[in-house]
């Protein structure tokens, strides 16, 4: 049985938390966090701490705090023997001030009070001694059915690929809100297309997936889409991806 501490208070930890508090080989034993209010949430998983000298002995840390604060928390495990790692998807491993480091990154939003089942979520693992990754493929392989080894320089670019195609798909869904809101129609609407288009991309490629008016090269309806459009920086994201997208397909068009 492995122990465990979670340092972090946030979405993702509360995961964490009930991923492994459903594992009976993994026994979480502490969770650290700076806001004594916030931890109160925690207590029905394990012994919560605010002080880091009172952090416990463990065979790893993981720390789940937001991207700047990694280094930081870090420094109160300098002493601890045991695995330490984060879970971000963009720092480097090395943002870790202890020997036995590592990464333990689950590739998926996380969202406050949206359930999600961990089982489905990719975990990505890094570590410098083998001895290390090893035991984080078992904890991973505990609660999820996914676990990938890959290199830093990988999980950059993964982690890229997954801000084009959550963040960055999710802002373009505020804007198709707005729009539809401004004609009081249902954002609702739109979701089966979402869906649909979802769905589609886990059987084909997302290149093959392509519709609309700018894989068909369609001059017209692109231009009566641009005149509606009063706001400038939609105007320009339209014209952006409509140029982008046309590029992708011109050898067919």
């Amino acid at each position: 049985m492995y122990s465990i501490i979670i340092l972090g208070t946030g979405n993702l930890s509360q995961h964490l938390c009930h991923s492994f508090s459903e594992v009976s080989s993994i026994n979480l034993i502490q969770v650290f966090g700076r806001n004594t209010e916030t931890l109160k949430k925690f207590s029905t998983y394990a012994e919560t701490c605010s002080n880091p000298n009172e952090i416990k002995d463990a065979d790893v840390y993981i720390i789940a705090v937001k991207d700047d604060a990694i280094a930081k928390v870090s420094q109160s495990l300098t002493s601890k023997k045991g695995i330490v790692v984060h879970t971000s998807g963009a720092v480097e491993m090395d943002a870790i001030e202890s020997v036995n480091s590592g990464i333990f990154y689950p590739l998926q939003t996380f969202t406050k009070g949206k359930a999600i089942d961990f089982k489905s979520i990719p975990i990505c693992i890094e570590a410098k001694q083998s001895s290390a990754l090893q035991v984080l493929r078992l904890l991973g392989e505990a609660i999820s059915e996914t676990v990938y080894e890959i290199t830093s320089d990988q999980r950059k670019k993964l982690h890229l690929a997954a801000v084009f195609a959550n963040n960055f798909t999710n802002h373009l869904y505020s804007i198709s809100e707005d729009i539809c809101l401004q004609e009081g129609l249902p954002f609702e609407l739109l979701q089966p297309l979402i869906l649909e288009t979802a769905k589609k991309v886990q059987s084909i490629t997302p290149k093959e997936a392509q519709t609309g008016p700018a894989r068909r090269d369609d001059k017209k309806s692109i231009q009566n889409h641009l005149s509606l459009l009063k706001d400038k920086k939609q105007t320009e994201l339209y014209i952006l991806f409509s140029e982008a997208i046309k590029k992708v397909y011109e050898e067919e068009l």
